[in-house]
């Protein structure tokens, strides 16, 4: 679109900020590239770019990691500008959103600021004739189906990568190593924890591990199809031993029972277990939407072994029907007296807690059926259960994040206190959204002051507790006390040191005032 001689001279010196986004789609919306084009229409339309905001290598799926598209919605919002038009390249740097809904109504916070928003590269004039709105509709619909159409050809080159027998991300897992190989299959090195291949036509595949660990699996498919062992007892016999997993961390029942039922043993490559398309809400997958291929990688565990353990873990749930359930659940509530998660997993012969959750739709619903009422509200055992599992991803995504911007960082094994360039330590905390009676949202941080940190990170989970909500840093010059409690809104001492994604965390930690620790 071109502005004409006219309204070039009416819009003499009108000051504009362009907002510039960059995913990997196409060479052609590099950043430098829609900022000459951005350049060229400012001129032609008499205006002078004041301000940029930039996102490079962010996807439009979502406003979630789009940093300066958040500032800029923010600094409008608050009346915090200094221009008074927004120049883009074209709808889709704006956004690929799936919902096009998303991507009108950040248009409309700005256009209600009285800010307009013009896209230079449209062969239309932004403003508000039913013809423009249709054609803008007509585009965000068509970005959004970019991207699915785009997530439809990814995968299916991640499938053909699978049949190859290449890896598709992920820990190795205890007892395997991920092996870089070049073009041609041959081997290069051994990928370390952390580490990522850097050559687009290298590859990854799963090879046998140290000695040692290979052994304590063949161990533990033994003492479990041939000794009688649960996962439970395996995991004790492990820990008194001192063996650790392949993270640091002691042996537990669910650590185990990975060992026992991850193909990736025999040699086989699964992938699409979980879905988290177009960044959507992560799915598990029915048995016929997953890829495997079998005998791609060198096995450490016999066939014949590992169908064995599958049929005993399979027999002591399938075989079992609901009432059959719900009878063994009531006779364990008449010997305790009361039910929990913990009750349930610590019983031989019974499905774990998490088996009757999803039997049943939950755990709260399983001991409605045997007429159990908990005297409180026993919906944090499983929530607390789901955060537990989530620690692992937040501390490798921080570490990810660190070392993404040249950062060196170090993880105690046993606590979990990161010490970032050897400057300064960081406890992370994940935090449960609550909601109160009244309808409020509140976070309770209990700071792990015992570690000494200099900063603690409290993670804070959205409504539901399915998702991570943002993050919070807090020096421990500012928070001496070991409990906190967090509300919606807070104090401009701690909204200061708020960030929505990780992507933020570094800039935000050089700003943050840091108090060593003695």
């Amino acid at each position: 679109m071109t502005g004409a001689g006219d309204q070039a001279h009416k819009n003499q010196n009108v000051r504009a900020a362009q907002y510039v986004r960059m995913s990997t789609d196409h060479q052609k919306y590099s950043t430098e590239n829609q900022a000459i084009e951005i350049a060229k229409y400012a001129r032609e339309n008499g205006y002078v770019i004041v301000k940029t905001y930039i996102d490079s290598g962010k996807s439009g799926l979502k406003l979630d990691g789009r940093d300066a598209l958040q500032s800029l919605i923010e600094d409008v919002s608050n009346g915090q500008t200094d221009f008074s038009v927004i120049l883009v390249y074209d709808v889709s740097r704006w956004g690929r959103f799936q919902n096009a809904d998303e991507s009108a109504y950040l248009e409309y916070l700005c256009t209600r600021a009285g800010i307009a928003v013009e896209y230079c590269a449209e062969q239309f004039v932004n403003d508000s004739s039913l013809t423009t709105t249709i054609i803008k509709n007509m585009k965000r619909a068509m970005a959004g189906e970019y991207s699915r159409d785009l997530s439809r050809k990814v995968f299916e080159g991640q499938r053909h990568l699978v049949e190859l027998g290449y890896r598709q991300g992920g820990a190795a897992g205890f007892g395997l190593r991920r092996q870089l190989i070049d073009e041609r299959g041959q081997p290069k090195t051994l990928l370390t924890h952390g580490e990522r291949k850097s050559i687009q036509t290298d590859r990854v595949i799963l090879v046998p591990g140290p000695e040692t660990e290979v052994a304590v699996v063949d161990r533990i498919y033994r003492l479990f199809v041939e000794k009688g062992q649960n996962e439970r007892s395996i995991a004790e016999i492990l820990n008194y031993e001192g063996a650790l997993t392949d993270m640091g961390r002691p042996w537990t029942r669910g650590t185990v029972h990975q060992v026992l039922t991850n193909e990736k043993y025999v040699g086989n490559n699964v992938f699409n277990r979980i879905s988290f398309k177009l960044k959507m809400r992560r799915v598990r997958n029915p048995p016929d939407a997953i890829i495997r291929a079998s005998g791609v990688f060198q096995p450490i565990v016999s066939e014949d072994l590992f169908q064995r353990a599958a049929v005993i873990i399979a027999e002591r749930t399938i075989r079992l029907r609901d009432e059959e359930m719900l009878a063994l659940l009531a006779q364990l509530l008449l010997r305790s007296g009361k039910l929990s998660a913990i009750i349930i997993d610590e019983q031989e012969g019974m499905p774990s807690s998490s088996i009757y959750g999803s039997r049943f739709g939950g755990l709260l619903r399983a001991y409605k059926l045997v007429g159990y009422t908990p005297n409180r509200d026993n919906r944090y055992v499983e929530i607390n259960r789901m955060l537990r599992d989530l620690f692992p991803e937040v501390i490798s995504g921080i570490i990810a994040s660190v070392e993404h911007a040249g950062g060196r960082i170090v993880r105690d094994a046993a606590t979990d206190l990161l010490t970032i360039n050897g400057e300064f330590t960081v406890s992370v905390v994940v935090c449960r959204c609550i909601e109160t009676p009244a309808g409020s949202l509140r976070w309770k941080i209990r700071l792990d002051n015992g570690l000494h940190p200099d900063l603690s990170i409290a993670v804070r989970m959205a409504p539901g507790n399915e998702k991570i909500l943002d993050y919070y840093l807090l020096p421990k010059i500012d928070f001496t006390s070991a409990n906190l409690a967090v509300a919606e809104d807070n104090a401009i001492g701690i909204d200061t040191y708020r960030c929505a994604d990780l992507s933020r965390f570094i800039r935000l930690t050089e700003r943050v005032p840091i108090r060593r620790a003695a």
